[in-house]
């Protein structure tokens, strides 16, 4: 027994080893094809990258772990079937339920293993791949000079040079515009040639300019119109013009301006913040109906202070109508008037608390999905593997080819289950709770039925098996159909009257 669980533990962590890092290294992929355009031009060093994929990586093992798990599985159990060893061991007295139970624990223990991850890695990976990800984004383009086009990316100038060399660092033609708020002047600098250089720190970028002149004029700091400005004129044949590169430096952002996402708490944070939102938002709920509460008393007791005294003998009067018979004629228009303002009252305060609660509402429902996804992604990890394992051994095919196709199919219909229904519990047209384990709940009995044929040593996939049955099929048809035109035949004949 010992030995043929070695065997089964072996075939499996191979293949899984190698298929996740294949996952894995897709999904990044596809991670750098999404934000490529916030990543390219922007001169970020080596390390600021390998940081961003490190992190990414982490938030990828959710759909990573399933998909490995899955695929590694078919593999196992297909090549296993493929050389014969399942019927060996089945021909040793040892079921596929005993050989497989080792493997059981062991994609438990990968399966407990992720729900922790999920819980306290996961939270943490997303708050600095976020964080990172948002001053990637915000982070200003490498200053860039071309030809003809003047360059505003830098506060203040505006750079235009006719032409340039094959390096881009000597510019010919030069034509700078500097624009100071502060001293309400307009500079313009005109130079032949100019060669451009950062600053030891790179805090500076620095032009040197050759045979040009620099015209300024100002205001001396008046608010108004001056006919009277004084204009200057400098003729240069070198000089140096620095500007400032800070803008261009990636600032990082504090991480606790993101710790309030959804994506970025464990179980208790999700827990705390789901329950203080949902005490404000009954709150808020209850502060609204005491407002239009107190609306409906003071028209309920002006209307019932309105009514006529209803005589104690006699006919009583119907009022078949309109609520307004209710009230006397001379009070009547007051009592409308009192009525319209209340209804806008009550509408205008529906309509401004609509927009908060419908937010608070959506951040509860966000904060319970993501509560769900902690013990869903080691739940599918189990149930992925319970259709892989028995999957294999039933198509009996190892390799890449057939099991990957295989593996394709059921998990992009397990991803779409999961993020349609996710999508239909986030905008509230089922059940929360319904929506985030739909996936499961729905392959779940097909992973029962494929184990079950698996331990029962059934031929579901088998091909000749199908069309043996088609064929039989094809048969017993044209059987039949011979058979009843036959006996429209025999019946034709009896109409017939015989000759005398």
């Amino acid at each position: 027994m010992k030995k043929i669980h070695l065997l089964v533990l072996k075939a499996f962590i191979r293949p899984f080893i190698v298929t996740f890092l294949i996952v894995m290294f897709v999904l990044l992929m596809l991670f750098l094809f999404k934000y490529i355009d916030d990543l390219i031009g922007k001169g970020f060093e080596w390390y600021v990258i390998l940081e961003l994929l490190w992190y990414a990586s982490a938030a990828q093992i959710s759909m990573a772990m399933p998909l490995a798990m899955l695929l590694s599985s078919i593999m196992t159990f297909g090549n296993l079937g493929e050389s014969y060893e399942l019927v060996a061991i089945r021909a040793a007295g040892v079921s596929l339920q005993k050989a497989m139970r080792p493997l059981i624990i062991l994609v438990a223990l990968f399966s407990i293993g992720s729900f922790f991850f999920s819980d306290y890695i996961l939270p943490v990976a997303n708050l600095k791949m976020g964080s990172l990800l948002y001053d990637v984004r915000n982070k200003k383009a490498d200053f860039l000079i071309q030809n003809g086009v003047f360059n505003n990316d830098i506060p203040g100038y505006s750079i235009r040079a006719q032409s340039k060399n094959e390096n881009g660092t000597v510019l010919y033609n030069l034509t700078i515009y500097q624009n100071s708020n502060l001293s309400r002047s307009s500079n313009v600098l005109m130079a032949k040639e100019g060669y451009m250089y950062n600053s030891p720190d790179n805090n500076w970028m620095i032009l040197k300019l050759k045979d040009g002149v620099r015209y300024e004029e100002s205001t001396a700091g008046k608010q108004t119109y001056d006919p009277r400005r004084q204009f200057t004129r400098f003729y240069f044949k070198e000089t140096e013009q620095k500007f400032d590169m800070s803008t261009f430096k990636m600032k990082r952002t504090d991480e606790v301006l993101f710790k309030q996402h959804y994506m970025m708490m464990n179980l208790k944070q999700l827990k705390y913040f789901r329950d203080s939102s949902a005490k404000v938002l009954d709150s808020t709920r209850n502060t609204i109906f005491n407002e239009i509460k107190n609306n409906y008393r003071l028209f309920n007791s002006y209307v019932s202070n309105s009514l006529k005294p209803l005589p104690a003998e006699g006919p009583k009067t119907s009022y078949d109508k309109s609520a307004e018979e209710l009230i006397p004629q001379d009070k009547r228009y007051s009592a409308l008037n009192s009525a319209s303002s209340s209804a806008k009252y009550i509408k205008d305060v529906l309509d401004m608390r609509a927009s908060f609660d419908s937010e608070e509402s959506k951040k509860i429902t966000r904060y319970i999905i993501e509560y769900q996804k902690k013990f869903t992604l080691a739940v599918s990890c189990l149930l992925l593997f319970s259709i892989g394992a028995p999957l294999g051994a039933i198509i009996r095919k190892g390799g890449l080819g057939l099991p990957v196709v295989m593996a394709i199919i059921f998990f992009l219909i397990y991803h779409i289950i999961s993020t349609v229904a996710e999508k239909s519990a986030r905008e509230e047209n089922i059940n929360v709770i319904l929506g985030c384990w739909m996936a499961i709940i729905v392959l779940s009995p097909l992973g029962m039925f494929l184990t079950y044929k698996a331990a029962t040593d059934s031929t579901l996939f088998d091909v000749e098996l199908y069309k043996s049955a088609i064929k039989k099929a094809f048969r017993f048809l044209g059987k039949r159909m011979a058979f009843i035109t036959k006996n429209k035949q025999g019946a034709t004949n009896s109409r017939v009257p015989q000759e005398t």
